[in-house]
Order: structure tokens, then sequence, then C-alpha cells
């Protein structure tokens, strides 16, 4: 540990939605965080580059692990990272999954990664499978362009989840590690909407009109490979809103309440807490 006795964690994907927010609150209850990411974090991190690694893990005790983003096949990648955590003195993994981890397409490895930590008697772990997260709608994954939210749907419903949520469950696990041990929470809000109704929700907060174009889903993943996403990653967006259309989409479960004690964020409360983003578009 980093000083023989008080615990520690590395947080992957530190500067992300969940990692800075985890940090803040490990640190406000005497665990030490250590944020990794390829820039802006405390320690430099990129899973491509093999020499960041051991020192990333020095000193720390505990993982938030956050796999490899915008490629499907990475089990063998975060397989050899385990290796090395378990020989540097982690004994706990929390892995930020995919809600129905289970359900995803051959060759994708979101599940090979939670079956590995299963398989390893040297460590405890816990499995966060995350719905959509509601900040997609207040950034640049799921834009407002002219007014205009597009992405498809077919009308299906998500219970999409505050990433600050998510943060709070990922504290708890790590902070008690022993509590948690071999648990899979399904992290949502507390209800299944729309498009349509989180669009009308935003115009709401924002006093500017929102509409939701319900596009094709082959035509949108047409335009995100335009855009620039890797091309086999378009298999993963597939996935991802087939399960909405489909009807499969994330159902409110609970987790969140059953971890922290507290209900999950409605989109409503996360709607007027961001809108100043949508005001200012």
């Amino acid at each position: 540990m980093n000083d023989n006795t008080s615990p520690a964690a590395l947080i992957l994907g530190g500067t992300g939605r969940t990692g800075s927010l985890l940090a803040d609150t490990l640190a406000g209850r005497g665990i030490t965080p250590r944020t990794a990411a390829r820039s802006g974090a405390d320690v430099r991190f990129d899973w491509d580059d093999p020499a960041t690694h051991s020192g990333a893990l020095a000193g720390v005790d505990r993982l938030y692990l956050v796999a490899p983003t915008l490629r499907l096949s990475y089990a063998a990648q975060v397989a050899a990272f385990l290796d090395l955590a378990e020989a540097a003195g982690v004994r706990h993994v929390t892995y930020l999954s995919v809600y129905n981890a289970d359900q995803a397409p051959a060759g994708v490895d979101i599940a090979a990664v939670e079956a590995d930590l299963a398989s390893r008697p040297g460590i405890t772990h816990a499995v966060l499978r995350s719905a959509w997260v509601m900040q997609n709608f207040a950034d640049d994954h799921l834009p407002v362009i002219d007014g205009v939210l597009t992405a498809p749907s077919a009308g299906g419903r998500e219970a999409f989840v505050d990433a600050a949520d998510i943060a709070a469950v990922a504290a708890e696990t790590l902070l008690a590690p022993e509590a948690h041990t071999g648990v899979t929470y399904a992290l949502t809000g507390p209800q299944a909407l729309t498009f349509r109704e989180v669009t009308d929700t935003i115009a709401a907060v924002s006093g500017r009109p929102v509409s939701y174009h319900d596009i094709d889903q082959e035509a949108w993943i047409t335009d995100l490979l335009t855009a620039g996403i890797p091309a086999d990653f378009a298999v993963m967006m597939r996935w991802l809103t087939g399960a909405v259309i489909d009807g499969n989409g994330a159902t409110p479960s609970g987790d969140i309440e059953k971890v922290t004690g507290r209900p999950s964020t409605a989109f409503g409360e996360f709607a007027r807490r961001n809108a100043h983003i949508w005001a200012a578009s």
C-alpha cells in the first residue's frame, strides 16, 4: 500500500465521467485515490503502452477497472494487466461493465473480462453493469444540434443513469470490498424513458425548443463511421441501440439505492442540474 498502512486505489479512466467523481469521494473517506489516464491524471496510463502500467500500480491495493474504449477485443490485454495488478498487491477490483453484458455480441469482450475476474481466487471483485449514462445528452455523444436530438430507438425505453450514481456505487465497493465480493449490480436510473421524453425534459429545463429525430439505425451508424469511429466499433453501437429498439433496454433496478442508501437520480433532476449546457447551445 502507499505507506504500508493506508489503503490506496488506482482509478483507470481517472479524468472521465465517473473516475474524477470517484477520486473525490474516496479522498474524503480515507482512501488515497490515484487517477490514471493518458493525460491530465495523477499518473500517465495508456492501455497500449505497457511501460505505463507498473508505475501506475505501485503501492495500491484496489483498482477501478475501465476497459479500453472504442474497441471490441481487449480481454487478453486486460488479463495481462490484471496479472500485473495481482503481482503488485491489488486485492480487489471493481469493474465498470455494461448493462446486459452477458448478452453482448460475439467478439465483444465485456463479459469475458467479467469471467476473468471471477476466475481469480487471489482477488475479490464487483461488477457494475451500467445503463446508458445521462451525461451522453450533455456532451458530444448525443448532442442537441440546431434544436434536434438524433438517435435510433423506435420508441424504445432506457433507464438512463447519472454518472455520479455510478461513482457513488463504485466508491462503496472500493471502501468495503468484503461487502460486495462477487456481486454484479445493474446501475440504472429510476425511470425507463423514451428519447422523446428526454428531449421534452431538456426543452422544459432549458427554455429552448428541442425535438427528437428517431433516425434509422443503420443510417445513424453510417454517420458515426463518417465522423470517425473505428469501423469494428459499429458492432457495439448496433448492439447498444438495438437493445433499446427491441425493448431490451435497461429497466430500473434499485441497486443504486441498495448500495448507497439513497434513490438513484431522476433524469429531471440531472437535466435541471445541466440546463445551462442546453440553454447555451
